[in-house]
């Protein structure tokens, strides 16, 4: 009976470690999304590279913050990849279609880092690409909430979920900069 359990034991452990393993998805890189302009988005793309991904609006209180993204992106642009995704989950402050989005962010921002088509990201139609990034479950990293517009989630060179930022923390604060100028593998998990 024991020699049956000692055989059984590393098939059981097999099962269990694929099962964990193939629940979660293959990272940030397995999503597919489209630009404002309707194009077709690959974040295999961004292999090797940071990314910061931002659910953007136009009419919040923390529009500004278009302004020192663009920065953070012009400034670290051989080693990062910000993603705007414009979202209308809070308080209507995205309202606009696609081309008034662009023209927005254009006219008063100058924006040249890529901005995805608007996108739910909470609620019963959440994109499939912030459900990763919210579940523990999906990420193998952490829970979290988006809470209101500019919530920045952290993506490592390998497509892996590492931090979480909530809106008041400016792109360039501390924190991302300290992200930004760490080699790979090091990961950081406290939202």
């Amino acid at each position: 009976m024991i020699l049956k359990k000692l055989v059984l034991f590393p098939f059981v452990m097999l099962i269990l470690i694929s099962a964990t393993f193939f629940s979660q998805t293959n990272g940030f890189y397995s999503f597919k999304f489209k630009t404002l302009e309707g194009n077709d988005f690959d974040p295999d793309s961004l292999k090797g590279k940071k990314v910061m991904v931002v659910n953007t609006a136009s009419r919040c209180g923390y529009t500004s913050q278009y302004k020192d993204l663009q920065e953070l992106y012009e400034q670290y642009s051989h080693e990062l990849v910000i993603i705007g995704f414009p979202s209308n989950n809070f308080g209507n402050q995205e309202p606009g279609t696609a081309s008034e989005i662009r023209q927005f962010c254009t006219e008063n921002y100058k924006i040249t880092f890529p901005m995805m088509e608007k996108i739910s990201v909470r609620g019963e139609d959440i994109h499939p690409l912030y459900k990763w990034l919210t579940s523990k479950k999906e990420n193998g990293i952490m829970d979290s909430e988006v809470k209101w517009n500019f919530q920045k989630y952290l993506i490592d060179e390998d497509g892996n979920l590492v931090d979480v930022l909530y809106s008041k923390e400016r792109p360039g604060s501390e924190k991302v900069i300290s992200w930004l100028n760490s080699s790979e593998g090091e990961k950081s998990a406290d939202p």
